[in-house]
């Protein structure tokens, strides 16, 4: 079955999100849920959402924001367990850089858990922080791609 890319624009598709990011950050890696949510987690904010839905349920989300004038950064990408290994990770990726795309951005930057670093490699991504830092206790390393 094809992944759904759906650009959120309802409360209801916002709220579907935030539950896949609060399941997999929160309850899976043990993020604190002060951190999960933020100020860009809210329809009127300067952020755009995007929600994978695949054989009728959400399955993945992840958010775009703008990091400087011509880059885009890539955050709160998550895929539920349930469905890890069937591509939708990539799908995700490639609807959120056409978003950037679209918003006349160059570059695609993202801060990439370290255990998800070849993952990213393999979609063009490269490291550009000198080490790994750390995000809410889970090692990162800061990546970039050009659009």
């Amino acid at each position: 079955m094809a992944a759904e890319i759906i650009n959120v624009t309802t409360m209801e598709q916002l709220r579907e999100a935030l539950d896949i990011r609060m399941e997999v950050f929160v309850q899976e890696q043990k993020v604190p849920a002060d951190l999960e949510i933020d100020e860009y987690d809210t329809l009127d904010a300067d952020a755009f959402h995007i929600l994978i839905k695949y054989d009728g349920e959400y399955a993945a989300t992840g958010r775009v924001t703008y990091y400087n004038k011509d880059s885009a950064k890539m955050q709160r990408i998550a895929v539920r367990k349930d469905f890890r290994s069937k591509g939708l990770g990539r799908v995700l990726l490639m609807a959120m850089e056409t978003q950037a795309r679209e918003l006349k951005l160059v570059y695609s930057v993202l801060d990439a858990q370290c255990q998800a670093e070849g993952f990213y490699n393999k979609l063009g991504y490269v490291a550009i922080s000198d080490e790994p830092f750390d995000d809410a206790g889970i090692p990162h390393v800061r990546m970039k791609k050009e659009l």
